[in-house]
C-alpha cells in the first residue's frame, strides 16, 4: 500500500523559510513522481511543484518559482519543498502526493495522497 506522511508545516511570518518532508512508503521510489499541491481555506487544491524520481526532473507553478525548490533523496524515500520568502498567499494545507512515471502539476493525475500539513504566513 503507497503512503505519504507530510511534516514541516507550521506558523511562519512574511519573508521567512519553512521547509516540508513527505516521507513516502510501498512503492518504488524510482517508478513515481511526487507532487506537492496546497489548498487555501475556500479555494481549490493547486499544484506547487513536483519532480519525477526517475530522473529529477522538476517543475514550478508560477507562483513559487524562485522561492521553492523540490528536491528528493532516493536513499530515504523522502521529498522535500524548501519554500523561502514565504507571502501571507501562501497560507494553505500543503498535500504531498505520488502518481506513476512522470511528474504533473494536476491533481487530477495523482492516485495516491498525504493526510496535509498547515502552513499559516502572518503578515
Amino acid at each position: 500500500e503507497v503512503q505519504l506522511v507530510e511534516s514541516g508545516g507550521a506558523p511562519v511570518q512574511a519573508g521567512g523559510s519553512l521547509r516540508l518532508s513527505c516521507a513516502v512508503s510501498g512503492v518504488t521510489f524510482d517508478d513515481i513522481a511526487v507532487g506537492w499541491f496546497r489548498q487555501a481555506s475556500g479555494k481549490e487544491r493547486e499544484g506547487v511543484s513536483c519532480i519525477t524520481n526517475r530522473d529529477g526532473s522538476t517543475w514550478y507553478a508560477d507562483s513559487v518559482k524562485g522561492r521553492f525548490t523540490i528536491s528528493s533523496e532516493n536513499a530515504k524515500n523522502m521529498v522535500y519543498l524548501q519554500m523561502n520568502s514565504l507571502k501571507p498567499e501562501d497560507t494553505a494545507v500543503y498535500y504531498c502526493a505520488a502518481k506513476y512515471y512522470r511528474g504533473s502539476l494536476s491533481a487530477d493525475d495523482y492516485d495516491y495522497w498525504g493526510q496535509g500539513t498547515q502552513v499559516t504566513v502572518a503578515s
